[in-house]
Formats: C-alpha cells, sequence, structure tokens
C-alpha cells in the first residue's frame, strides 16, 4: 500500500465509523497508518516498530459481556498510546477505573475545556474547544493514575493522561472535523508524542497500487458511473494493464440526468480505455417494483448489477475480475471493516454483490476516502469537470427516492435535482459545498396552482458540507440561494407544490435519506 508500519501509526479497530478515518487523518499528516483488528498481539505490535498505537471508538459498551478489548500488553504503558471514545474507556478500565451508563448521553457538538496543556494538548491549556462527542458511557471513577486533562458539562474526564507516560485517551473525536484543533491534537501526538517522522504521500501509494494491479493475470471487467471513484479505478487500471481492460457503463434507469452522455463525452477520448453501454432500466427498475425498504432496495440493486456484470461476461468473453470503484466509507457503513463495526446501510457494490460471484472483485481504492480519490484522479490527469462532480449513491436515485420507485418519483427527483445543482453552479456555491441534490418521497401536501387547490409533491433539497462523508453538516446557504431553488422547482417540475431544505448533520443522519 506505499509506506510501512515501521515508524508509523497502528490504529486498532473497535468498529467505529470513525476507525478509517483516523487513519486518514494520520496519513494526511504525512505518516502511514494501518488499520488493524482490535485483538492484535502487543507483541506483534511492537515487531512492527509501530512509532504509537491509537484505540478507536466503537459500538459496544465496554463492560458488556462479550465486549471486544486489546491486549493488555497495551496498557504497560511502553509504547504511546492514544485511546479514543471507546478506546478510552478501555484504557480507564485498565488501569482500575469505571465505566458505566451515562446519566446524558453527549452526541455532536460539545464544548470541553482544557485543563491542562501539553503532549497531546499542547499550548492549549485554558482553551474552551467545540468537540465532536457520539458516547452514551461515561467514566465514573478514573484511578490516581490518570491525571485528568480536560473536562465537559457531562464528562468531568473528557481527556486523561497516564501519569509520567505517553498514553493518552479522550471521550471525544479528534479525528472528526467537527473537532476545534482536532488535528492539531493528532499531530501532537503523531509528531510531539510518538516521535513519527513523514513516510507516507499519494504518489506512492499510486506507483505501489499500479504495480500490484499489472501483476494481475487475465482481464478485468471495470463497472464505471461517471463518478470521481469508477473514472479513477478505470485510470488506474488502464495504466496497469492497458488492453485487458474492458469498461462498462450500465443505464439502470435511476442515474442523474444525461449522465450517459457525459460518460461518452470524456471516458473514453480522455482515459484512453474501451467502454461499452448497455441499457438495462427496464430490468432494474422491473426489479425494484413494490419494494420500499431502503435495504431490501439496495440489495436488489446490487444483484442486479452483478447479474448484468456475469451476463455480460458470458456474452463478451471470460473475465477473470470485477473491478469497482469501492471506498472506504462503503464499507464502513456497510458493518465490513476489520473491526466488529455495526451496520448502517448496505452499498450496492459492497453487501449488495452476491456470494457466487465468478469473478474475483478488485477494489483499489478500497482504503481510500473521496477526497484521497480526487487527489489519485488529479495525479492521473482526469479532467476537472470529473474530479469536482458531487458523490453520486451506487443505488442511483432509487435511494433518493422514499418508498417504491416509480417513473413518476424518479421523474420529479431528476428534475428537481438538476436544478439544485444548476443553480449552485449559476450562484458559484456547487463547488464550495460536498454534495447537493433532492429527493421526494410519497407525501402530497396542499397547494395552490392556478388560484386552484391541487394536491402535489413535497421535494426536499439537501446541500451538505463534508471532508470526507463520514461526518457532514448541512449548508447555510443564503436564504436567496434557497428561494430561487425552490422557485424553480415549482415552477419547472410539474407535479411538485411544496419544497423543503434538510437541516440534519451526519450523525444523527446519513447523508443519503435511505
Amino acid at each position: 500500500m506505499g509506506g510501512r508500519l515501521e515508524g508509523g501509526i497502528a490504529v486498532l479497530d473497535f468498529g467505529g465509523q470513525y476507525a478509517h478515518l483516523i487513519c486518514r487523518r494520520v496519513r494526511g499528516l504525512g505518516v502511514y497508518g494501518e488499520l488493524l483488528p482490535h485483538d492484535m498481539e502487543y507483541g506483534e505490535l511492537k515487531k512492527s516498530g509501530a512509532a504509537g498505537i491509537i484505540l478507536s471508538g466503537g459500538p459496544a459498551s465496554v463492560y458488556s459481556d462479550g465486549a471486544p478489548t486489546a491486549d493488555p500488553g497495551i496498557f504497560r504503558g511502553e509504547l504511546p498510546l492514544l485511546g479514543i471514545c471507546y478506546g478510552y474507556q478501555l484504557m480507564v478500565m485498565a488501569y482500575g477505573g469505571d465505566v458505566t451508563k451515562a446519566e446524558k448521553r453527549e452526541y455532536g457538538r460539545t464544548r470541553v475545556t482544557v485543563l491542562t496543556g501539553g503532549g497531546l494538548l499542547d499550548n492549549m491549556e485554558g482553551e474552551s474547544l467545540v468537540c465532536w462527542m457520539s458516547h452514551s458511557d461515561s467514566a465514573a471513577r478514573i484511578p490516581a493514575t490518570l491525571d485528568v486533562l480536560a473536562s465537559s458539562d457531562s464528562s468531568p474526564y473528557a481527556a486523561v493522561r497516564l501519569a509520567g507516560a505517553s498514553q493518552y485517551g479522550v471521550q471525544f473525536h479528534p479525528e472528526v472535523s467537527h473537532t476545534q484543533n482536532g488535528l492539531t491534537m493528532l499531530s501532537n501526538f503523531v509528531f510531539g508524542v510518538c516521535k513519527a517522522e513523514k513516510n507516507w504521500d499519494m504518489n506512492e501509494f499510486l506507483g505501489d497500487s499500479i504495480r500490484k494491479l499489472s501483476l494481475l493475470e487475465g482481464s478485468v471487467l471495470c463497472a464505471v458511473s461517471g463518478g470521481v471513484d469508477s473514472s479513477v479505478t478505470a485510470a488506474m487500471l488502464g495504466r496497469a494493464i492497458g488492453s485487458r481492460l474492458t469498461c462498462v457503463f450500465i443505464e439502470t434507469g435511476l442515474l442523474r440526468e444525461g449522465e450517459g452522455e457525459r460518460v461518452r463525452r470524456f471516458l473514453g477520448p480522455e482515459l484512453g480505455v474501451h467502454v461499452e453501454f448497455v441499457d438495462e432500466s427496464d430490468r432494474f427498475l422491473g426489479a425494484l417494483k413494490g419494494i420500499r425498504d431502503p435495504e431490501e432496495k439496495r440489495r436488489v440493486v446490487g444483484k442486479t448489477f452483478a447479474d448484468v456484470f456475469e451476463e455480460f461476461a458470458r456474452t463478451r468473453g471470460l473475465f477473470a475480475h470485477l473491478a469497482q470503484g469501492t471506498l472506504y466509507p462503503d464499507v464502513i457503513e456497510s458493518g465490513r471493516s476489520t473491526g466488529p463495526a455495526s451496520l448502517i446501510k448496505t452499498h450496492h457494490n459492497v453487501g449488495g454483490l452476491p456470494a457466487h460471484l465468478s469473478m474475483s472483485v478488485v477494489e483499489p481504492l478500497r482504503q481510500l476516502y473521496k477526497d484521497e480519490a480526487r487527489e489519485l484522479g488529479a495525479l492521473l490527469g482526469l479532467p476537472r469537470e470529473v474530479l469536482e462532480r458531487h458523490p453520486f449513491p451506487g443505488p442511483g436515485l432509487a435511494v433518493r427516492v422514499v418508498g417504491e420507485v416509480t417513473e413518476e418519483k424518479l421523474r420529479v427527483c431528476r428534475g428537481a435535482s438538476r436544478i439544485v445543482e444548476d443553480q449552485l453552479r449559476q450562484e458559484g456555491v456547487y463547488e464550495k459545498v460536498w454534495q447537493a441534490f433532492a429527493y421526494v418521497g410519497d407525501d402530497e401536501v396542499t397547494g395552490v396552482l392556478g388560484d386552484e387547490r391541487r394536491l402535489g409533491h413535497q421535494v426536499t433539497v439537501k446541500v451538505v458540507e463534508s471532508v470526507d462523508a463520514m461526518t457532514a453538516d448541512w449548508s447555510r446557504l443564503d436564504p436567496g440561494i434557497l428561494e430561487r431553488i425552490s422557485s424553480r422547482i415549482t415552477n419547472e417540475v410539474a407535479g411538485v407544490v411544496a419544497v423543503s431544505y434538510a437541516i440534519s448533520s451526519k450523525p444523527p443522519a446519513t447523508i443519503e435519506p435511505q
């Protein structure tokens, strides 16, 4: 993967949403970080030459039967350690403290006061910081061996340090972009506490990945959608295996307006790869008929994709591998991480693929986030139009149509989303936000059109700001922009009489409605 754990940071995965995000933050500092199973033996960690260890958060309670634990050797105080949320609670218990169900849960932004600076909190003493909390358990008692470094209203021991050692624990999440000075804290830990040196960059990852892909035997079928992830995957494979790569674009009937034409315009000529186009829209829409459950919709789309790929492979030649632009947020939300993760939602290209797939799956971006994929795309020379496109879910509009997918709701959703993106481009805002779209359900509300009372669709507009899609906040757009978006949708999309704006962050919501 480029970089080595020797001199890097080992992140032990207890199944939290943000486990891999910690690795991403460490790599963003220029130091190699590797996500490892939570029960990795301490002896192996020492042998690896890791400069330090980070214990991730997780969905379990540390005091529950069968809760995941770490090798006790980690808590000898020898290697630098940072416990985050669940990892912090493990640290508290390992040194003789108590963790119980919190009287008041903390989710989202919480103000934390730094009582003692130095080390992890160097140059922050006395500051009141907004930090991201996501926990229902908390430390009820800490042992005398742990010094309290910070507190919040509901967490009197929000940050601790093992006396006389380089081991720290924090109840909040410094890896999340919403935590003030969070990246500085991680930098303090990586460079100040662990004394790590820079040994990671995306150029190295790209070169190493292409070398590994070049070793693939046989031909590769790559699914492309026109988005960043699949385009980067195709470009990497094109460099690695050349004519042994065939790309296929499937029209599912669930895509954004004009997607097929857009793909034809740049994929072949720009990337120099062979692209075939297959229209299976009737098949996908037929498979979704009558299905309302979002998880079932994702599984159906995943299975239909796999069936189409299998049939394509049988009729066009034998392919040994199926390549996809899967990113790590897809993996973690589908409960497929290295730790005991909880399922958030199945992504069609992760949990949606059937076990009987005849081709082996190749996912060169599986360990990366969207911003890293974009960085790779720039190194590969992908056009700006592709790199700056907003993320689009693999199941397409199936997860932006709440309830059963119908032609009518698809028409409304597609038209409204086009207006949202178009208006944000006109306003010069499109490239400043992470994602912007509209979704629609079965709700009908009363409107007045031409002095006549009429029931019609209510469309919800969602615009979010994020860095990595693991967390996101709703965008505080100028009211004038929202007014113009609403006016255009109700005037240009037949049957829409009302427009609302979603103001929920992730968490507790997800970015896509389903």
